[in-house]
């Protein structure tokens, strides 16, 4: 019973991260869209990290309710204030790696790239075991 109990939560586990991937690659798409759009139009690269990861702030959280932590019950103020803070803590993260990498002549979209992989798993970290945990 205990062995077929661990085998039942590491498949939900894996669910619930290839769910979260799938609406981490919707919102990084308008994210990253944004991004290079205010790219071309001149603004600087931490300023459009920024409204890149606010926009796709945006949709994960809608996605995120909705499709990849299922729990029943509707998001408490308390889930959307800890979303919101650890979206913070990434964001953080971002600005602070793409104004770094891009000072030191990275490209500004390779620059995001790296940001984007350290800000997703610390982020789902957050989320997964903080936020989003049950039980």
């Amino acid at each position: 019973m205990i062995a077929a109990r661990r085998i039942f939560e590491t498949l939900m586990l894996r669910a619930t991260f290839v769910r979260y991937m799938l609406a981490s690659v919707c919102a990084l798409s308008a994210d990253m869209g944004l991004f290079l759009l205010l790219s071309r139009a001149g603004v600087t690269p931490m300023l459009a990290a920024f409204a890149g990861y606010v926009a796709g702030l945006f949709l994960h959280w809608i996605l995120s309710t909705r499709f990849v932590f299922i729990g029943g019950d509707r998001a408490t103020h308390k889930q959307r204030a800890a979303f919101v803070g650890s979206a913070l803590v990434g964001l953080a993260i971002t600005v602070a790696l793409v104004g770094s990498l891009t000072l030191i002549g990275v490209q500004p979209a390779i620059a995001k790239m790296v940001a984007v992989v350290l800000s997703f798993l610390t982020v789902y970290a957050i989320r997964r075991y903080g936020i989003f945990q049950r039980g």
